[in-house]
């Protein structure tokens, strides 16, 4: 069996995007994997075609019947993998060559870390993320403004989430993923690595633009549970929190703002982030 099962769900991408995605899948340096692509229930004609164009048997084609949904399409990729470790990657991103090969040694070596992320750069853009990439910050994160995770940047530890029966939720979707990163926070360490291994594409055919206003109500879903569940986390969290803003169009909320004592963040649409930048807070007057 395979060392790595990289899941990748397909719905009505571009199948340039696709050709894309998938050729920066077989280009990693580590080799020892599995790229099963599970096509839900797609209007977009070609993506099989496009798939199967790479006659590489490490590439595993299938359909569902009838479209399932985000959740159920994530949770069909995880049984029908062997792997170790589950890569995530969506339809229409990049992985850099050395992605794989630098999460699997990291995982190797920290056998107490089951969610392992890394820094990104979003297409078109200048810059590289700068998300934390300690434990104690990332569940902070995920606390406050459901997290600093690019979500199909991670490697996830397989038999943390078999251990205890953890699947995505379709009642948080297009959520999901933050609601599947909460649920792990009780059970086991989280981390990034300082480097830029990944490639995200921001379009109007992402989900956090076509669906902002249920995706903005699945977050709040996600924190209410997150914050009952995990109190002492959240509790230090909200010490370091000053405030969260958001900045609406149309009822849509467009820009976030989240204040802590430490930084300011700016995101988009409440999961892409556009600006980050050391909070000036007021000085204290002396007494006299």
């Amino acid at each position: 069996m395979p060392r790595v099962s990289v899941l990748m769900p397909v719905y009505n991408t571009r199948p340039d995007h696709l050709r894309e995605a998938v050729s920066s899948i077989l280009a990693q340096t580590f080799t020892d994997f599995e790229l099963i692509v599970l096509n839900d229930g797609s209007d977009e004609p070609g993506l099989e075609e496009v798939v199967r164009s790479f006659g590489d048997v490490r590439v595993i084609y299938a359909e569902n019947e009838r479209n399932l949904g985000i959740s159920r399409s994530r949770n069909r990729l995880m049984d029908m993998a062997g792997g170790e470790y589950f890569a995530v990657m969506d339809h229409d991103d990049v992985s850099l060559p050395e992605r794989l090969e630098k999460q699997v040694a990291f995982l190797d070596s920290h056998p107490e870390v089951g969610v392992l992320g890394c820094q990104f750069s979003t297409m078109g853009r200048s810059g590289v993320s700068s998300l934390p990439l300690d434990d104690v910050a990332i569940k902070q994160s995920l606390m406050i403004h459901c997290g600093d995770m690019c979500h199909p940047a991670t490697m996830l530890r397989r038999s943390v989430l078999e251990r205890h029966g953890i699947r995505y939720e379709e009642m948080f979707s297009p959520a999901e993923d933050h609601a599947l990163f909460c649920r792990l926070v009780p059970f086991t360490g989280f981390a990034a690595l300082p480097e830029r291994l990944f490639l995200y594409r921001s379009w109007s055919g992402n989900t956090s633009h076509r669906r902002a206003a249920r995706m903005e109500a699945a977050k709040e879903g996600v924190l209410s549970f997150a914050r009952r569940e995990n109190p002492e986390i959240w509790a230090m969290a909200r010490a370091r929190l000053l405030d969260i803003r958001r900045y609406r169009l149309l009822g849509l909320p467009v820009l976030t703002r989240t204040r802590t004592c430490r930084e300011t963040r700016w995101l988009l649409f409440n999961v892409l982030p556009v600006w980050v930048g050391r909070t000036s807070l007021p000085r204290m007057k002396g007494r006299k």
